[in-house]
């Protein structure tokens, strides 16, 4: 038979045990929950963080470097961005699109610049140019795949 003093000493114990678990699960749900927020202002931050640089790249295009060649980025669309500070390829692009009766293709773009279509070498960095456009607010881009201006 066990000693009643010792089995006392063992429940007390086991309570002790139990009180100080429900202390460190409240603890660890805490430290878990800043965890959780602090992940999502980093995520925020970052997010800021790149728009911030987007606007900036948008107001000041400078040349950038892209396997070794200069490339001039296109900037997005804003108030205080002028269609000027577009590259001239682009430049004819919106014009083609504006003076077009509808929405145009990229194909279509092609033709009215005198773009040899046939090239495929041609063509093929002609396609990436309304969508570079679109993806910064110049154009727009229909569900069709064809391209018009909202300007």
């Amino acid at each position: 038979m066990l000693d009643p003093e010792l089995l006392e000493r063992i429940t007390a114990r086991r309570a002790e045990l139990d009180d100080l678990e429900a202390q460190l699960t409240g603890r660890l749900a805490e430290v878990r929950s800043e965890r959780d927020e602090l992940a999502v202002a980093e995520r925020v931050l970052e997010r800021v963080r790149d728009e911030i640089a987007g606007e900036r790249a948008s107001i000041s295009p400078a040349p950038s470097q892209v396997a070794g060649r200069a490339v001039m980025l296109v900037p997005h669309r804003s108030p205080d961005t002028q269609e000027t500070m577009l590259p001239p390829d682009y430049q004819r692009i919106l014009t083609t699109v504006r003076q077009a009766d509808g929405p145009f293709t990229a194909r279509q773009v092609g033709e009215t610049l005198g773009v040899d279509l046939a090239v495929k070498s041609k063509l093929e960095p002609l396609r990436g140019k309304p969508i570079r456009l679109t993806d910064r607010g110049w154009l727009r881009k229909q569900p069709d795949g064809r391209f018009a201006t909202g300007l």
